[in-house]
């Protein structure tokens, strides 16, 4: 990616969190320094190129709302850009504290983007080693933000910069400090972009340097991806974004084709979530648009020896 188009990418990211963060109740996913990442310029830049856009995603809602950019950027954030990034994260970061419980001593974000769990956990300094890992043009944009911010990086804080998704390489991260020790990845929002050898050879690649106990978060999507269109076709329309930002989606899984293929890296599937469940732990008794979204699931998956 091109690094205006990698900025944008993580923007927009961090755009629905800051947004779900400062006007939604109840939170799903409070990532309150979101907003600190995103300048005002960026956020109405943002804003702006939603609304204008509604009658893509729904026209009977812009016909509905009309002028009414709140309620139009409300919609369109609580419907199409927030309810898997909030609930995945939501999602990744329980299984991940409950894993430094279990002793795990690094954390590997691959795709890291403008994630703020560092500065979010700045107790966790004596505890977690945390590696980020992003191509170049992100960890330069992360480190001006975060400088913009005045959001200090802490001693454990280690920017990895590759762009795992062509090739993944063990000595960036070696490079970083990155040791033989129970570790937890989290791989969000990058599965579908990757063909199916693809995913099963990074998972290969990573379980390869760790020991048994390590675990990692994913999210994927199932068979359905490319015939179901979701609430307002926003399945569909995400299929469409995604490839009209270069970046095709890929991949769909049958649950059996997850479960082979950890199997074949000598994986286990400790937790599955399909859509319904999400709906269940996320989103139940909600009065607002957020709710699960479809063909989507969420997996953490552990290293048995």
């Amino acid at each position: 990616m091109k690094k205006q188009e990698s900025s944008i990418t993580s923007l927009i990211a961090a755009f629905s969190r800051a947004h779900h963060s400062q006007f939604d109740t109840p939170k799903i996913f409070d990532d309150y320094l979101a907003q600190d990442l995103i300048s005002k310029d960026e956020f109405q830049s943002i804003k702006d190129n939603m609304v204008q856009g509604i009658e893509f995603f729904n026209k009977e809602i812009a016909e509905k709302y009309k002028g009414n950019s709140r309620k139009l950027l409300k919609w369109i954030t609580q419907v199409q850009l927030a309810p898997t990034p909030l609930a995945r994260a939501a999602y990744c970061e329980r299984v991940l504290q409950n894993e430094i419980q279990l002793g795990v001593e690094q954390y590997v974000i691959l795709g890291a983007g403008l994630d703020t769990f560092a500065y979010r956990h700045p107790h966790l300094e004596c505890v977690l080693e945390i590696f980020e890992v992003d191509i170049p043009a992100t960890q330069a944009f992360k480190k001006q933000k975060l400088q913009e911010a005045s959001l200090s990086r802490t001693n454990n804080v280690h920017f990895v910069a590759m762009d795992f998704t062509k090739q993944f390489h063990s000595q960036p991260l070696l490079d970083q400090g990155f040791q033989y020790k129970k570790t937890f990845f989290s791989l969000l929002g990058v599965s579908y972009y990757l063909t199916k050898e693809e995913l099963a050879s990074l998972l290969d690649h990573l379980f390869a340097l760790v020991p048994a106990g390590s675990s990692l978060v994913l999210d994927y999507a199932d068979e359905s991806l490319f015939s179901e269109k979701g609430i307002s076709n926003r399945v569909d329309h995400m299929i469409k974004m995604a490839a009209a930002g270069g970046e095709p989606m890929k991949s769909c899984y049958r649950y059996e084709e997850m479960e082979k293929m950890v199997a074949q890296s000598d994986l286990l599937i400790y937790e599955h979530l399909p859509p319904s469940t999400i709906q269940e732990l996320y989103f139940q008794h909600r009065t607002d648009y957020l709710s699960a979204f479809e063909t989507i699931h969420y997996m953490h998956i552990v290293k048995r020896k």
